[in-house]
């Protein structure tokens, strides 16, 4: 793992083939965001933005771009641009936007988000993907990203970041448990992102954290369809390989980063 500070970029693992056919398992099919997220908390964070009405939103690192889909369900006038690598994230947003008479207004492009010529944006959004903005290693990915979103945002309008920090200092042990290299100094906590984003250009018109039960719905919801193969397919030519690749994941949430690593969703709002 390259960046802590991008939480949901912990499935970054997954295989790149995912066809049933192929006999092989499907891939997030359990997920609704990619990130710990309720429904509760994505109505709420959807209506909030509807409020400011962007005629454009942008969603960095988009992935299947649920959250981005759902404002232009509340904006009807918005339109909307998603950027990824992911192919498959992207062919699954497009496979959305069409199911729900979206997909003239919207376009999922595979593409860097480094550098992008896409804004300026009224709404842009970045969930757990700042390491599509930026090529700083931690902990200086989370200015520089934070400076590309202040470029990218249009006056008056707003961004939504969901990014990591530390809940509390994780011990030796936890770190030694996470992803290769984790250090305590890759990540501030919350008062230190916050301090960042005001840094930037920014005043946090809200904040909040994602909760122990959306982690716990997020991870699970992220492994259950490797897990149930692996119980039906147990003597799969892959099934070891799978299956040492999803017990070391389980084991990084479980012993090292569960309670320790938290996921802030701020609305900032550009400073004229």
């Amino acid at each position: 793992m390259t960046d802590a500070a991008d939480a949901t970029a912990l499935a970054t693992t997954a295989p790149a083939t995912t066809t049933v056919d192929a006999g092989l398992p499907p891939r997030l099919t359990r997920l609704t965001f990619h990130g710990p997220l309720s429904e509760a908390r994505a109505a709420r964070i959807v209506e909030r933005l509807a409020r400011s009405a962007p005629a454009t939103v942008l969603d960095v690192g988009c992935g299947w771009g649920e959250l981005m889909l759902r404002v232009l369900e509340a904006v009807p006038s918005a339109t909307g641009v998603g950027i990824d690598l992911n192919g498959e994230d992207l062919a699954r947003g497009r496979a959305d936007a069409r199911a729900r008479a979206l997909a003239g207004r919207v376009e999922f492009a595979e593409e860097s988000g480094t550098g992008t010529a896409r804004g300026p944006a009224d709404l842009v959004m970045c969930l757990g993907a700042s390491h599509a903005l930026s090529d700083e290693e931690p902990p200086g990915h989370i200015p520089t990203a934070l400076a590309e979103l202040r470029r990218l945002v249009a006056p008056g309008g707003r961004v939504l970041l969901g990014e990591g920090y530390w809940q509390r200092t994780p011990a030796t042990a936890e770190l030694a448990a996470m992803w290769p290299g984790a250090h305590a100094g890759e990540l501030t906590d919350l008062a230190g992102l916050v301090d960042l984003a005001v840094a930037a250009g920014f005043r946090p018109a809200w904040i909040e954290t994602a909760s122990t039960a959306e982690w716990d719905d997020f991870e699970s919801g992220y492994q259950s369809d490797v897990e149930e193969w692996l119980a039906a397919h147990p003597g799969h030519p892959l099934a070891d390989e799978t299956r040492e690749r999803v017990d070391r994941h389980r084991a990084s949430w479980l012993r090292g980063y569960r309670g320790v690593l938290g996921l802030a969703y701020l609305t900032l709002v550009p400073v004229a």
